[in-house]
């Protein structure tokens, strides 16, 4: 009689419970962070980013059980998987709803998640085509682009506004990454796992007596609630919006592979390619969620791996657990309201940290795409460069027609698609052989494409990961 896999394992109850909450905490500020500052930067109301945030919540534990538990041979991977918004979305996101509006940005995620479900078995079948190269060149685009981001929360984005870069919001902001940086690096177990919630909940205490923290109309919202469908009005669909959240979700379906594959070799549980596929499902699932109750886009979260490497407790039930306890969340709008209560020069400090992470994530995962070699290196400098462009030249689309600015503004999909086609063209044709002077470069091109895990039999493998920080948002 074989053995059960430690996966597979169901706890006591007890235990169960403990877990999943660690999993919660240490994944919640990544989580709401998403809505927090895509509300800021649309220029939402503290009330609707607080709709906001238990649509995302709701999302992200709808997802995490999907992917826990599975549904059958439709989606879930099955593994300890908590999923969570990415970060990758952001900023099409928020140049969709400038140019377009709140309905175009979750109409073209609506479209965006259609498409990845669609596409998820083929993808799963072809993600040698998105080795390290092209998901760390993008993680890293994403990462530096981002920190401008923050930059406007902590300062302001008004320059005539009253206190735009007052340096109380400056102090208040470097509080903030002080503290998360003292847990980070100084704590021990959990309360390293925990330096950013600690940190966003210390910038709160201090705003307080700042007059930061507006509390008028506090506990308006009730108390139990689902999210309403369609908030913003019935979904809009320019193309060029659509395009650009499905370059996102294909990055996103890049992303999940990577971790997916990390928790294999954590658990030593084989992936197969139908796993793998099903677990891309889940991936689409949250987009299509998130365009209906107007959420995020879910990828499988980063600390939350190394979370199950840490404790080494497999289970995918704590995770399922986990899963339940944020759908518990997101049913209980009066969190969502409390949560908006956050300062923006709070939340630029704590996104600060977040998003500077992502990008060493992304250098880290560049280490492993052999930038030795030139065509590779020459492949993710031209595409991270590029990729930067448009977030270090203020304005230098401008004279575009308005639709090809969705895409051409947006770091992550002019870094996506130049690193994919670069990668496409040196990496898996004949010109990559001539580029590198030699007829044997097809065969370290074979070497590059075998980082992006797959082995090309059912069963995937992968190079056994680094230990992804306790700070990465997905």
């Amino acid at each position: 009689m074989s053995r059960e896999h430690s996966v597979d394992v169901r706890l006591p109850f007890a235990r169960l419970l403990v877990f999943g909450i660690q999993h919660v905490l240490i994944m919640y500020t990544g989580c709401i962070t998403v809505p927090l500052v895509f509300g800021a930067a649309a220029g939402l109301d503290r009330a609707t980013v607080g709709l906001l945030i238990s649509a995302d919540l709701l999302v992200a534990g709808i997802v995490t059980l999907i992917q826990s538990l599975g549904v059958g041979r439709l989606a879930g991977v099955r593994l300890p998987v908590v999923c969570g918004a990415t970060f990758v979305g952001l900023n099409p996101m928020i140049l969709i709803a400038k140019e377009y509006g709140l309905d175009a940005v979750y109409g073209s995620m609506l479209v965006g998640g259609v498409l990845g479900v669609a596409l998820a078995w083929p993808f799963a079948r072809v993600v040698r085509f998105f080795p390290p190269l092209v998901t760390g060149t993008v993680l890293t685009v994403v990462g530096v682009s981002l920190i401008g981001v923050a930059g406007g929360l902590i300062v302001g984005t008004d320059p005539a506004a009253p206190g735009y870069a007052a340096p109380s919001r400056i102090g208040l902001a470097a509080l903030v990454v002080l503290v998360a940086v003292g847990f980070l690096c100084l704590g021990r177990g959990v309360w390293s796992q925990l330096g950013v919630l600690i940190a966003l909940v210390a910038g709160i205490v201090v705003a307080i007596p700042m007059g930061l923290v507006g509390t008028a109309g506090l506990g308006s919202a009730s108390w139990l609630g689902l999210p309403q469908p369609f908030h913003f009005g019935a979904p809009e669909f320019p193309v060029t919006a659509v395009v650009a959240m499905s370059i996102v979700m294909a990055v996103v379906f890049a992303e999940s592979t990577a971790s997916m594959l990390a928790l294999s070799e954590i658990t030593g549980k084989t992936l197969t390619k139908g796993d793998l596929a099903r677990g891309l499902v889940g991936d689409g699932l949250s987009g299509v969620l998130g365009g209906v109750f107007t959420a995020f886009v879910d990828t499988v979260f980063n600390q939350n791996v190394g979370a199950v490497a840490a404790t080494r407790v497999h289970s995918r039930y704590v995770t399922a657990v986990s899963g339940a306890i944020l759908v518990v969340l997101g049913l209980v709008p009066r969190v969502g309201e409390i949560v908006a209560l956050v300062p923006r020069p709070v939340v630029g400090g704590v996104g600060l940290v977040l998003f500077a992470t992502v990008a060493v994530v992304g250098i880290d995962t560049l280490r492993r795409a052999d930038l030795l070699d030139r065509v590779n290196a020459t492949i993710a400098a031209t595409a991270i460069g590029v990729g930067l462009l448009p977030v270090l030249t203020e304005g230098m689309f401008d004279g575009f027609p308005t639709s090809a600015r969705i895409l051409l503004d947006s770091g992550v999909t002019l870094g996506a698609g130049v690193a994919f086609a670069l990668n496409l063209v040196f990496n898996h044709t004949r010109l990559g052989a001539l580029a590198r002077g030699s007829a044997g470069a097809d065969e370290a091109a074979g070497a590059t494409d075998s980082t992006a895990g797959t082995d090309g039999t059912d069963g995937i493998g992968a190079a056994t990961p680094s230990t992804p920080s306790p700070a990465v948002a997905g």
